[in-house]
C-alpha cells in the first residue's frame, strides 16, 4: 500500500490535505482513484489508513479511517558525516534513514572540501526513504557545522563512535563493551581527519574510537557499515 508523509495532524475522521505534488503523485503516478486507500504518517500521531474522498484541481482530500500503528520511536542514534560529494552525501542520507537514524548532521572538518549543499534535496530523500521503509518518523537533517563547534556543545550523556581510519578497537567489540544509550556516529571526509582533530577526538571522555576493518572506506560506505554494526550490536535489530 502507498505510504505518504504529511504535515497535517492525524486523528479519527480527520481531513488530510496532501501537497499539490503529493496529490499528483497519488493520482498520476500511483493511479489512485476515489475510494482507494493509502497509509499516512506525520512523525507524531502514528500511522493511519486513509481513503481518497475528493479529487480536485487543487489536489486530493483524504479522510482518516483507522490508526493501524501507534507512534513509535527508534533508538537514539545520530549520524555526523563530513560534507562530501553530492552523490555520496545523498546516498548516505538515504541509507541512514533506512537504517533508523534519528538525526543526520553535516560536518565541516579541516579537510572538508566545502561545497554547496541542497538541504531541501536531502530532506526530500529522507522523506522518500522513510515512506518506503515503513518508518513512522523522518530524521532531521542539520545544516553544516564545524566539528569543533559541535564538540564544544556536546550533549551530556551521549556517546560518540569515532570511526578512525588509522585504527581503533574492532567496532563490534567496542560497541558491545560500551553498551546502549544515546549515540552519535562520526564519519570523516575523503582525506580523513587531521592529526589535531584525531588527537582531540580520542581525548574526549565520551568518545569510542573504532576501526571499520583493514580497508579505507569511502564516507558513504563507512556510514552504512558503521550504522549496520551499531544497530546489530546495541540498536533495535533484536526486535
Amino acid at each position: 500500500m502507498v505510504r505518504l508523509f504529511v504535515q497535517s495532524a492525524l486523528s479519527a475522521d480527520a481531513a488530510v490535505l496532501p501537497t499539490l505534488d503529493q496529490s499528483r503523485y497519488l493520482t498520476q503516478v500511483m493511479r489512485l482513484k476515489l475510494g482507494d486507500s493509502l497509509l499516512v504518517f506525520n512523525g507524531r500521531d502514528g500511522e493511519w489508513r486513509c481513503v481518497i474522498t475528493e479529487i480536485l484541481k487543487k489536489g486530493v482530500v483524504l479522510r482518516t479511517e483507522e490508526q493501524v500503528r501507534p507512534q513509535a520511536i527508534g533508538p537514539d542514534v545520530q549520524l555526523l558525516i563530513s560534507v562530501v560529494k553530492k552523490s555520496a552525501l545523498e546516498f548516505a542520507v538515504e541509507k541512514a534513514t533506512e537504517l533508523g537514524v534519528r538525526r543526520v548532521g553535516l560536518v565541516v572538518t579541516h579537510r572538508t572540501q566545502v561545497q554547496h549543499v541542497r538541504m531541501d534535496r536531502l530532506d526530500a530523500i529522507a522523506v522518500e526513504a522513510a515512506e518506503q521503509t515503513g518508518r513512522l518518523d523522518v530524521p532531521m537533517i542539520d545544516e553544516p557545522a564545524k566539528l569543533g563547534d559541535l564538540l564544544d556543545g556536546w550533549e551530556a550523556g551521549r556517546r560518540l563512535m569515532f570511526c578512525d581510519e588509522t585504527g581503533g578497537a574492532p567496532a563490534w567489540e567496542a560497541l558491545m563493551g560500551a553498551g546502549a544509550g544515546p549515540w552519535t556516529i562520526l564519519i570523516g571526509p575523503e582525506g580523513g581527519f587531521s592529526p589535531e582533530e584525531r588527537e582531540r577526538l580520542r581525548a574526549l571522555p565520551f568518545t569510542t574510537a573504532v576501526s571499520l576493518g583493514p580497508r579505507i572506506l569511502r564516507a558513504d560506505t563507512a556510514a552504512v557499515a558503521a550504522l549496520t554494526l551499531w544497530q546489530a550490536a546495541v540498536g533495535d535489530w533484536e526486535r
